[in-house]
């Protein structure tokens, strides 16, 4: 109720009230209904992050869960130094996220980024790229970025829900003629169900309200071509003091989570009311 019930019903409110700068001082908080809601309708660069979003987190969940599948298919393979090499690439995942993003904007540099070292001593490219500066392409990191730091956290769980289907049910596939693809088909991605499906949810909870990282990186520019929600939020409040502008478009990602976290919770009440 305190570092969680008070916050959210505080910001909710603040989201119907006109606070600002000139009167955040005086303690004026004039309630204003749905003012700050109808003005983020006629916000171009509200709708711009909120597409944004959406295009970083579909983009960030899809790679982010296919490379994850693949790894924790390969290590759920018993061979040597199995465990260790799994246990390295969960590097990622425990790194600081304000670190990450440091390192992937000092690589993605036009001028001293590895990144462009690399492509023009392969002769890829003939000049140096404009990762971080140039509006058409600027997503484009953010989301390598975020890619790489979601990869061990789809990999660890996929590897224990892999763990927990018998090794008699591919035997006795194999016995019947089953290749590796029919068994993959027929008994991992059925059994492996429930799973995925929480992997996805939750993927797409913690990469919708990704905000440090895009702050690091470019701050939402060039011309908010990787604005999200989160980052648009923190912008009116902390940039242009517009604090309940702010509130309204966090409340509006707080709806839509609310929405996602009620598709979970209704997907895991499914899967135990099917063990039961």
């Amino acid at each position: 109720l305190v570092f969680v019930g008070y916050p959210i019903m505080h910001n909710i409110i603040l989201g119907f009230q006109d606070v600002e700068v000139m009167n955040f001082l005086r303690g004026q908080k004039h309630f204003i209904g749905f003012d700050n809601y109808v003005q983020l309708f006629h916000d171009e660069v509200f709708f711009k992050s909120v597409a944004n979003t959406f295009v970083f987190t579909v983009s960030c969940l899809v790679f982010q869960f296919l490379i994850g599948f693949a790894l924790a298919m390969f290590f759920n393979r018993k061979f040597s130094f199995a465990k260790p090499v799994r246990g390295i690439l969960m590097m990622p995942w425990m790194i600081p996220m304000t670190v990450t993003a440091l390192m992937f904007k000092f690589m993605f540099s036009t001028k001293v980024g590895v990144i462009n070292n690399i492509l023009t001593g392969l002769g890829i490219i003939s000049k140096n790229i404009e990762w971080l500066t140039n509006q058409g392409i600027a997503m484009i990191p953010v989301i390598i970025t975020n890619i790489w730091i979601g990869i061990p956290f789809n990999m660890i769980l996929i590897s224990t829900g892999l763990t927990s289907i018998p090794g008699e049910l591919y035997e006795s596939a194999a016995i019947d003629g089953a290749g590796p693809f029919q068994q993959f088909i027929r008994i991992t991605l059925p059994l492996m169900r429930a799973t995925i499906e929480s992997i996805l949810v939750l993927g797409f909870i913690y990469t919708f309200k990704v905000y440090d990282l895009v702050y690091v990186m470019t701050s939402g520019g060039p011309v908010n071509s990787t604005q999200l929600m989160s980052t648009y939020s923190y912008k009116l409040s902390f940039n242009n003091f517009l604090y309940s502008k702010g509130s309204a478009v966090a409340n509006a990602l707080l709806v839509i989570l609310l929405l996602v976290g009620i598709v979970y919770l209704r997907i895991t009440t499914r899967g135990e009311d099917a063990y039961e």
